[in-house]
């Protein structure tokens, strides 16, 4: 059966390669300061994960891709004006944002975490978060998570632009932590040498209410012709092993979870 299914997504990939060979060039928004996800290289470049995966998708497509970067929180904006046709850029799939956009099947999935001083102590209850600033990306799933569930808590919310923002006001002492993408804080903090001192704290957050069904690209309401096509496109490079190669260059672990039936 599992091979049937490969077959089918192999054929269906071919059939979406044809179609958009003579097609426009998809428009790709990404907020490229979100390492290993995307952030920039010395030279002004884009390099991470999404970025990779997305030059394999439009490969595998066939299709010339244009990166378009755009703060998060304005993504969704841009891709409803049509400044571009679709989003990849680490954005959850939640019911909220499914009522703007259209989804994707997921191409990763990821649990949320704390990241505080080393030997803080956080319980379940998050008790212990009363008093402390916590720095969160606007727009983001954690922003809501955090001001419906770690506010009522007595932790003080602080929004930023971009992640990066927040790392500073962390090693600056002008923020207590953080709560984002425990794949994002491990690589583009705790790795770091900004990030000493600080660990995961308190449990791993994974509300589907909150975080949704994984991680997948956004295309506009209604857009089935791409939103068909690149699902195509990540089955086929799921199946044909360019995944798993770009998977490898960042990370130790298989970040697309476990497969659902």
């Amino acid at each position: 059966m599992k091979k049937l299914v490969l077959l089918g997504a192999l054929a269906l990939s071919v059939l979406s390669m044809q179609a958009f060979a003579e097609g426009k060039p998809l428009k790709i928004g990404i907020e490229a300061a979100y390492p290993p996800f995307a952030s920039k290289a010395p030279d002004g470049s884009i390099v991470g994960f999404d970025y990779d995966i997305g030059n394999a998708l439009c490969e595998e497509m066939q299709v010339k891709c244009t990166w378009v970067e755009q703060e998060f929180d304005g993504l969704i904006p841009a891709l409803k004006v049509r400044k571009i046709d679709a989003i990849l850029s680490s954005m959850s799939i939640t019911d909220d944002r499914k009522k703007s956009v259209d989804f994707t099947n997921r191409y990763y999935l990821t649990p949320a975490r704390l990241v505080l001083k080393e030997g803080t102590t956080v319980s379940d209850s998050l008790d212990e978060l009363k008093g402390k600033k916590i720095g969160v990306q606007r727009g983001s799933i954690h922003d809501r998570f955090a001001r419906e569930v770690l506010a009522p808590k007595g932790a003080d919310i602080k929004g930023y632009s971009t992640q990066n923002e927040i790392y500073l006001d962390v090693a600056a002492g002008r923020l207590d932590g953080t709560v984002a993408d425990a794949t994002l804080l491990e690589d583009g903090f705790l790795k770091t040498d900004a990030g000493k001192g600080y660990a995961f704290v308190g449990p791993a957050f994974t509300d589907v209410k909150y975080f949704g069904d994984g991680v997948g690209i956004a295309v506009r309401k209604g857009d089935k012709e791409n939103l068909d096509r690149i699902n195509a496109a990540i089955a086929a490079i799921r199946a044909n092993g360019k995944y798993q190669a770009i998977e490898k260059k960042y990370f130790n672990f298989d970040i697309y979870g476990p497969e659902t039936k």
